[in-house]
Order: structure tokens, then sequence, then C-alpha cells
């Protein structure tokens, strides 16, 4: 590798601190010598860069409002995606803590079955089809699934299945609050959501025609498979989507992505005139939300919990509405969503839980939640305070309009790691949805 540079080279080698008073360039690249003079080509290469973003930009279907939040966070997502395998991270970095001194340092450089699906979701919503098509050919590449085996939430981006976590002692760590981590335990993990997950990600791929690579009767019958395990898992204890490290129970949240696995594929079933194929699979997605619905909701406290038999509250029931499994006026799920806020909020900001975990009690609010929740309080006919609570949030971005993954609500200042996919998923969801219509503008 090579610098090349028309900065004074006898201040860089010295490493000598100078005022920069014209504009430089630096180029890192291979060890070859440049056809041109190095500003020359930095600035051809900025001028096509720009060009680049540009174009694609114009091809979003943006909303009428908040279109630079959009367009950042959509050019952000775009960036953690791996164009060489269709893969995308959940986030740039590695063990920014989700709180100081918490020890809560993950590494998030690999692609989640789970927050992939978040982010396809949101990007279709602006119109991109080729991150949704290159995902789909990362997904058909993912290892066979052995019988009596069940699939792990995270790869890496080349399909990597050990990602066995370590620390590095020799470094200290975002502003000196360490462990810095590599790898991360979760592909170890038995997550039972991520098979609703992989099905809804590729069941708009049925009904879309824009796609070059039609879904077939053949894509449909690998589904069923990690159908099948998603009805036999649905009741099984896991470590949830909060990826608990020590804990095990039966998540709602796995269950109901289990119940939507089994609903999608009765109706791709449909789709391709299978009757007899629907209807089982119907039948068991109305089996599944009966035992939700039952076992996850508490009449003492009046609301639905985390866990079946539970007393606790999360901020993943808030996708219980978003999936369809009730209605957005089913008074149990009003009801759920009133302890919610009276719970988990904290001013502008919704915490993902407030129990002890492995770790103790988180102390940051977790951003994604937070727009689940605006997202459901605009359903619920409250739009104007759902407008107030998203602008809120997009103040606290950085100075280029990115968020991390957690909120401090009393400084909003930014936790996590950064940018967070997650995160950037909800202002796009959350803009498409308060925005005023083009047509009550133009």
């Amino acid at each position: 590798m090579r610098l090349t540079t028309d900065a004074p080279l006898t201040y860089l080698l010295q490493e000598t601190w100078f005022k920069l008073e014209r504009p430089i360039a630096l180029f890192f690249g291979p060890d070859e010598t440049l056809a041109q003079s190095v500003m020359e080509l930095v600035t051809e290469f900025h001028q096509k860069t720009v060009a680049y973003w540009r174009n694609w930009v114009r091809s979003l279907s943006l909303p009428v409002d908040w279109q630079d939040a959009v367009i950042r966070a959509a050019i952000t997502l775009k960036l953690c995606w791996f164009e060489e395998t269709g893969g995308i991270i959940a986030a740039m970095t590695t063990s920014i803590p989700e709180a100081p001194n918490s020890g809560r340092n993950w590494d998030y450089r690999y692609c989640w079955l789970r927050d992939a699906y978040y982010v396809i979701q949101a990007l279709n919503r602006l119109g991109v089809v080729d991150i949704l098509e290159s995902y789909f050919g990362f997904l058909r590449n993912l290892p066979p699934l052995p019988d009596g085996k069940v699939m792990q939430p995270v790869y890496g981006l080349g399909l990597e299945q050990d990602l066995t976590e370590w620390t590095v002692a020799t470094l200290n760590g975002y502003r000196n609050m360490g462990p810095v981590r590599i790898g991360n335990q979760a592909f170890e993990h038995r997550q039972h959501d991520i098979y609703g997950q992989v099905i809804l990600s590729m069941a708009r791929a049925f009904f879309d025609r824009r796609l070059l690579r039609p879904m077939t009767m053949a894509d449909f019958e690998q589904l069923e498979i990690l159908g099948r395990k998603a009805f036999d898992l649905a009741q099984v204890p896991d470590a949830g989507i909060w990826e608990m490290r020590t804990i095990s129970r039966v998540n709602t949240y796995s269950s109901l992505m289990c119940w939507a696995a089994c609903d999608r594929l009765g109706r791709i079933a449909s789709h391709f005139g299978e009757n007899t194929r629907a209807n089982m699979w119907q039948e068991r997605a109305m089996s599944l939300q009966k035992q939700l619905l039952e076992n996850a909701w508490n009449p003492k406290l009046n609301h639905f919990t985390s866990t079946f038999h539970g007393k606790e509250l999360d901020g993943s029931l808030l996708q219980m509405a978003e999936l369809g499994i009730v209605e957005i006026d089913d008074p149990r799920f009003t009801a759920t969503v009133t302890a919610i806020e009276r719970d988990l909020r904290r001013g502008h900001h919704v915490f993902r839980y407030i129990e002890a975990d492995d770790i103790g009690v988180p102390t940051t609010a977790f951003t994604a939640c937070t727009f689940w929740l605006i997202d459901i309080l605009n359903r619920q006919g409250e739009r104007a305070r759902a407008r107030d609570m998203f602008q809120h949030v997009l103040d606290a971005r950085n100075h280029v309009g990115l968020l991390s993954e957690d909120i401090d609500p009393h400084t909003s200042e930014l936790w996590g790691n950064f940018p967070q996919t997650y995160s950037l998923v909800g202002i796009i969801n959350t803009a498409m949805r308060l925005s005023r219509h083009w047509r009550d503008v133009a």
C-alpha cells in the first residue's frame, strides 16, 4: 500500500503539526505511481462519487417531509450492504458501549438475519430493488439445515459460521470504556424468530414482478422447511430478540415471528394455487395465534408480556399489530401500548425493557423501540404527538444525520454501535408513515 499526497512529506514523516492553509490531497491505495497529480485524481474521484450517489438517490420514492433524513439513512443502509455476497451488517463498528462503562460492548460487523429483514423492508418502501435481490441470494446460499439442527441467527458477510467471540486485551476501547470484542456469541444462540424473518424477507418476492430472478415453487418448498421449524419451535424457550446470554424463556416476539412464518407461507401457497397447502399453513398459523394470545396475555396486569406466562413488558410487543396478529384497535393491544408508555418510556425515548438481564439494568433507551411506538401512536390516531416525538429523535442525530443503537433519555447522547441499521430503518419507516402525501402539496 502507498500514501500519495501533496502535503509536506517532512511534516508527515516527522509527525509534525502544521497549519492547513490550502487544500491538500491524500490518496491511500496500491503501491503504484499515479498518472496525474494527486489533487487531480482525488478531485475526479470525489466528483464521480458525488455523481454516483446523486444518481442513486434520484431512484428513491421519497416522502414529502424529512427527505434529507431519509436520504442520509438510505445511503448509509446501502453502505452496510456487501455487494459481493448480499450480506448486510448490523453496524460498522464494534464495542462502542450501549451505556457508559456498562460492559455492554458487542461486535456488530456481521449479518443478523433479523436486522437484515428490517433493512430490506425499509429499502423496499423506497423502491430499492437491487439490494433486495442481492440479499435473497445471500439467503439462498445459507448452509443447509441438517435434521435436528437449528439455524444460527447471525453469519459473517462471507457466510462464515464460526464467529467465536474474544477480547482484544491490548485495546482500551471507546473513550477507554472497554472491553473491545471481536466476534459475537450470538452465533451459538437459539433465536427462533429468525425463521419468520427469513420467510418474511422473501415473501414479497413471490408477488413482486420487478425482480430479475422470479421466485419459484422450489423456493417456496425451501421456505416450507423453515416454516416447519418455526411451527415446532414456537413454544420452545430461546434467547429471544434481545439475545439473553444466560436466560432462556418462551419469548413472545419469537413466537410472534413463528406465527408470521406460517401465515405468510399460507399466502404464498394461495398465490401458487396450492389450496391444500395454503389451508394447512393457515391452520398452523391460527393454532400459533391462539396459543400466543392466551399465553402472552396477563389478565391481572391487563397487558401482553414479553414472555409466555410472564409479567414483564418489552418493546418488541409493539410489533404485534405491525405484523397483524392483532388489530391496532384490539383492546388488549391498546392496553399493552398504554403500559409500555407508562413503564418503558422516558421522555421522548423508549427502553427495550427495564428488567435486569445478564449484565444488569439497562440505562439507555433502544432507538428502534422508540420508532415502533411512534408508528403505533400514529396508527392509533395520535399523529401530532407522533410527529413531535419523531422530531425529537431526529434532533438527537449527529452532525451528519446518523443514529447509533441507543440514546441516553436524559441527555440525548448517542451510545452503542454506529451507525446502527435498526435505527436508520426507523427513520425511513416512520418518515414515510408520518409525512404528508404528495397529493396534499403538489
